[in-house]
């Protein structure tokens, strides 16, 4: 049963009230000043549940003899703040009404109140969650069959990309709800359905994306962001600020879109299909270079980082930007950061002003880290140890960190902002062993290499690697990914390996998180 702390130094006027609350399952208890508002108040906080002395609820009168309804308030939020204060007056002055406000009342209800509004009130403060719970979950459960049927029919990118945004929309709804291994278990089903899909047409889809025109928007890949996202904008004449968030999955892009709302407004907003790998060498390189690797590999070899090298595989951005510029016979002037820590970013925001440049790129690696640092480090494992809490870490970093003021001075200065990402992340859970030679790469979700064996059949082997335009280390190299939640693990050391990176947030292989990802152009509210 709720439990209502009413304060009014006419009491015996609130029968009524009392009456009507009694019948609707409410305890109320009176107060007739301040005073006693407040013992009340102060007793709940050594009080056990087991004794109910607990309060949901303060309905305080403003205006009273001795203590004032606001001098009351003051006192309870100073003791107890976080139980929610309605205050009840017959006053509608401005100034009351703000002082109110600023000593963070729940809500604000003018004399006379009649008994709805009390009933919802309390709705709103006090059952607020678990009816819309309830309604979530009832929305979820006639939707299901629909999404099953999506999942089960879907036959091209477009259909998947609606996927996947019902399924991140019902993510983030359920991530609080016992029905949250519904959703987790379809997006399971997904993601098996979708990496055979792949596995399917993704030959067909390259071929297709070689051979199309420029105008061809039907499908956007890696190597098709900047033309399709970027060159339309400099066309118009648009100062533009092209961010690039790496491992930043489509819902991640959701948790934070209300804090960028705050001075962007959507333009477009879609999805593009990241290529295999999904990796910064591959994926991020297709973006700045648009070409598919093979072809950086064949055009750029100085531009080009094998995976057994030990230079870094994303030093030549900058240069790789350039070569698609002078490519498509473009004139503009641009920038380029990649944002490693907090310092760089700050210096970065204070050179916006003078930017002169059309196009400016910024890098932003914190996602990648923080991906990284939870496999490395048991209390980032702590404290996002699933996906509903390494959304909320990421809104917390962002939320925190220079680029919040980044983006917020970007649209103060009215830069048109186009934020992507090169890949996105999934929770890997279950270890396949497979067997290659020791030049063989070493991240879980895809390998290439040299006799590649492994009898998993959800692992997609590319066996001719030039005709999805990847390069191929040697004469006889091969590639194998990964789908839905699996990463390799070598056959020595097996369990160990297992173990260790079960239930991280990896990359490079095969799932709706990884490979269908946001491409969001903004607009600043400024302008």
């Amino acid at each position: 049963m709720s439990r209502i702390l009413w304060v009014d130094d006419e009491v015996d006027l609130l029968q009524p009230y009392i009456i009507y609350l009694k019948n609707k399952g409410y305890e109320v208890v009176t107060a007739s000043n301040g005073e006693d508002a407040l013992y009340l108040v102060e007793s709940q906080k050594t009080a056990s549940l087991k004794d109910k002395s607990h309060f949901d609820i303060v309905f305080l009168d403003e205006n009273m003899p001795g203590m004032s309804g606001l001098e009351t308030l003051q006192e309870i939020k100073r003791v107890h703040p976080e139980l929610p204060v309605v205050m009840i007056t017959k006053s509608e002055e401005e100034h009351i009404m703000e002082q109110a406000i600023g000593e963070k009342i729940a809500d604000y209800l003018i004399k006379p109140v009649n008994p709805s509004q009390i009933l919802l009130c309390l709705k709103k403060h006090i059952h607020q969650q678990e009816i819309v719970t309830e309604q979530v979950q009832q929305n979820y459960r006639q939707e299901w069959s629909d999404i099953s049927y999506m999942i089960d029919t879907a036959s091209t990118i477009e259909e998947w990309q609606a996927i996947e945004r019902t399924l991140s929309k019902w993510d983030l709804e359920l991530e609080n709800s016992p029905m949250r291994s519904l959703i987790e278990d379809q997006r399971t089903q997904a993601n098996a359905a979708f990496a055979k899909w792949v596995a399917r047409n993704y030959e067909d889809i390259v071929e297709r994306k070689k051979t199309a025109s420029l105008k061809d928007e039907s499908l956007v890949m890696s190597q098709d962001v900047m033309k399709h996202a970027v060159f339309p904008l400099l066309d118009k004449g648009e100062k533009v600020l092209l961010c690039v968030i790496d491992n930043f999955r489509y819902d991640q892009w959701k948790t934070i879109q209300p804090l960028i709302s705050e001075f962007y407004t959507i333009r477009h907003e879609e999805q593009y299909t990241s290529i295999l790998p999904t990796a910064t060498q591959y994926a991020r390189n297709a973006i700045f270079s648009g070409l598919l690797p093979l072809q950086i590999k064949e055009m750029y070899p100085q531009y080009w980082v094998e995976e057994g090298d030990e230079e870094t595989k994303n030093q030549y951005e900058k240069e790789l930007v350039q070569t698609l510029l002078d490519r498509y016979r473009r004139r503009e002037s641009f920038n380029y950061w990649k944002i490693n820590e907090s310092d760089f970013c700050e210096r970065v925001i204070g050179q916006l002003k003078g930017v002169q440049a059309p196009l400016n790129i910024v890098v932003l690696n914190f996602i990648d880290m923080l991906s990284h640092s939870r496999t490395e480090s048991k209390m980032m494992r702590e404290l996002a140890n699933d996906e509903a809490a390494y959304r909320s870490l990421t809104l917390s970093w962002f939320r925190h960190s220079p680029t919040y003021e980044l983006l917020r001075r970007a649209a103060e200065l009215g830069f048109t902002l186009v934020l992507t990402t090169d890949h996105g992340t999934t929770r890997v859970k279950n270890a396949v062993q497979i067997i290659a030679d020791k030049n063989t790469n070493t991240n879980i979700r895809y390998k290439v290499g040299k006799a590649l064996n492994c009898n998993s059949k959800n692992v997609f082997f590319i066996e001719q690697p030039k005709r999805v335009g990847l390069p191929c280390p040697n004469v006889s190299s091969s590639y194998a990914f990964c789908a839905g939640s699996d990463f390799f693990a070598y056959p020595n050391q097996f369990n160990y390996y297992a173990q260790y990176y079960r239930n991280t947030f990896q990359h490079g292989g095969i799932s709706l998180e990884e490979m269908i990802i946001p491409l969001v152009t903004l607009e600043p509210k400024s302008r």
